[in-house]
């Protein structure tokens, strides 16, 4: 099966919302985090902005555009993450522990794991899913919140982008890797694959 996004091939679109993109077992690069990990103002004030903007610039996109959209929305989105709001109950190693389970309980089955990232507020995580995403992603959240034993914890929502080429993937590591340079050790979990760490 192919790593990279084909243009000329049929992508599978789920939710009406937020649309999830798949295109068979072509990677995948996931966020989603704690339920209190941003502020609902924040939150709020930044999906008006988008809403507007994406008014203003419908797709398709040439790379300025798309450059633009990122530096102005995911960044951003990123950034507030990285500032750790919330509980950040991951930040308890214990914790974390039950959502590395979680996730390798599926290594090699319904996902092959590529590298992740657990920080104290949210995970980013980057595999090529053998089952649906949205199934996925709802086994994963499900199974941690139960164990955690902390009621509904996540998120509902997730954010997923194809990996288009090579370039794409390493880029996609290098972030994971480099996500939790600013925490203590023990306030956060990274795991790589042989193949991503020679990226």
């Amino acid at each position: 099966m192919p790593d990279f996004l084909d243009p000329h091939k049929d992508i599978e679109k789920h939710g009406a919302k937020l649309p999830h993109w798949q295109q068979g077992e072509v990677m995948q690069f996931v966020t989603f985090r704690l339920g209190d990990s941003l502020p609902a103002s924040l939150v709020k004030k930044w999906t008006t902005e988008r809403t507007l903007w994406l008014r203003q610039h419908p797709e398709p996109w040439n790379p300025e555009t798309e450059e633009s959209y990122h530096s102005r929305f995911t960044r951003q989105f990123e950034d507030w993450l990285d500032a750790g709001h919330g509980s950040c109950l991951l930040r308890d190693p214990s914790k974390r522990s039950i959502l590395e389970e979680t996730l390798m309980n599926d290594q090699g089955t319904r996902a092959e794991h590529k590298a992740w990232v657990i920080m104290p507020n949210h995970v980013h995580l980057l595999f090529t899913p053998n089952w649906p995403l949205e199934k996925l992603l709802k086994t994963w959240k499900g199974v941690s919140a139960r164990r955690i034993g902390q009621g509904s914890i996540w998120q509902r929502h997730y954010r997923d982008t194809l990996i288009r080429d090579a370039r794409h993937f390493v880029r996609s590591v290098r972030y994971i890797r480099r996500n939790p340079l600013k925490l203590p050790k023990g306030a956060y979990t990274l795991w790589e694959s042989s193949r991503s760490r020679e990226a």
